[in-house]
């Protein structure tokens, strides 16, 4: 395992570098990493960290969505309002009716099946947008009408809305009835979610505020291992309450409450702590997605395929643009947030070749077409926000108390 993890940060490291001096983002160095060294490509990671990927991806995404509650403030939130609310589904339904409509003409499937590969086509990745949006946060890029606020609250509830409806689509597609809790589950889990996250939020600040008061300072090193620890134990809990409950958002609301009740200095550091934690969990967050990607489904995809993708971020950009009417956002703003919802990664290797291993007959299609949604869309939407971000996005100069 300890070559493995060798090989991960040294090659990782070396083509995101690569990439970079090409102008390219660096995840596409890191996708392509572990492509090279995984299972489908030269076979060089050991089997045993590949059979505990999930987990470290998982480990990878908590420290990014807990660096976005550091970065997150409520009074953005409450000003951002409904924009937000539509952000986390209305584009991913669009996206999903798409492949309803347009699946069994271009793929040849049948309805059900449509749907379950639009549900895993949908889900925005939290791993490629969330950091981008809190380097835009830290840098006060569109920051004055709460723009990378917007669509890193909105990319986080996406995937809650879009796991809930693929495991009812599965259900469906393995001949199963659906029942009235399947529906309930998505705002459930939205709900029991941000309320667990809060809680949990406000103790912790209790917790270390007792142990300042009494003379026992808690260092900040320490509170980062306890707060993982905490974020840990919220992601576990989603297994005991079966879906009625979100421990990514959660993890997000724990972390904005404890920045709404420390002092900016704390939260900042804190948030500082986490930045520097993610410099090792993006490098292996990507190149487990990799590893994941088996590059034969991709290989064997034909033209409509590539097709169906694209027409479905077509329909995807105009849900999202339909969430945004009332802003204010200028066109270009806009289009901003239409590129910055494209990139899909860590939920299509999570659940992709899911339905394949169900024994179902459209399982290596759906697997095909979420391979290929990630090889393409984000280094895509990556690089559309790395280039625009400075040229659309206004500079906030003032700071705000």
């Amino acid at each position: 395992m300890l070559s493995s993890l060798a090989l991960i940060f040294i090659v990782g490291l070396f083509f995101s570098a690569l990439c970079k001096i090409m102008k390219i983002p660096g995840l596409v160095g890191m996708l392509f990493t572990g492509i090279l060294l995984g299972s489908y490509g030269l076979k060089l990671l050991d089997p045993s960290i590949l059979s505990i990927s999930a987990d470290l991806r998982t480990i990878a995404l908590i420290i990014i969505l807990l660096r976005a509650g550091f970065s997150l403030d409520f009074r953005d939130l409450k000003k951002i309002g409904r924009p937000a609310l539509l952000m986390a589904f209305l584009p991913a339904s669009f996206e999903i009716v798409t492949y309803l409509i347009f699946a069994p003409i271009i793929l040849g499937l049948s309805l059900i099946e449509s749907a379950l590969m639009g549900t895993v086509l949908a889900a925005v990745s939290p791993a490629v947008v969330v950091p981008r949006m809190v380097m835009l946060i830290e840098k006060r890029f569109g920051t004055k009408k709460g723009i990378p606020q917007l669509i890193m609250a909105g990319a986080s509830c996406d995937d809650v809305f879009v796991i809930v409806l693929f495991t009812t689509f599965l259900s469906m597609a393995q001949g199963n009835t659906v029942r009235l809790a399947s529906l309930i589950k998505i705002p459930a889990s939205i709900f029991f979610g941000i309320i667990a996250g809060l809680m949990a939020g406000y103790l912790l600040y209790v917790l270390f505020e007792t142990a300042y008061v009494k003379k026992k300072y808690v260092r900040n090193s320490l509170k980062i291992i306890i707060i993982l620890g905490v974020s840990f134990l919220l992601i576990s809990a989603e297994k005991v309450t079966f879906g009625f409950y979100s421990g990514l958002l959660a993890i997000i609301s724990m972390a904005s409450m404890l920045k709404a009740k420390s002092t900016p200095f704390v939260s900042r550091r804190l948030s500082q702590k986490f930045g520097k934690l993610w410099l090792a969990a993006e490098l292996m967050l990507f190149v487990l997605v990799g590893a994941a990607v088996d590059i034969r489904y991709t290989l064997s995809a034909g033209v409509s395929v590539l097709i169906m993708i694209f027409l479905a971020l077509i329909f995807r950009s105009i849900g999202v643009l339909f969430c945004l009417v009332g802003t204010g956002f200028s066109l270009k703003e806009k289009l901003f947030c239409v590129l910055a919802y494209l990139p899909k990664a860590t939920v299509q290797a999570a659940i992709g070749a899911v339905p394949l291993a169900a024994g179902l007959p459209s399982g290596k299609i759906i697997l095909s077409v979420a391979v290929l949604s990630i090889l393409v869309t984000a280094p895509l939407g990556a690089f559309a926000i790395d280039a625009n971000y400075k040229k659309v996005l206004e500079k906030e100069t003032a700071e705000r108390s």
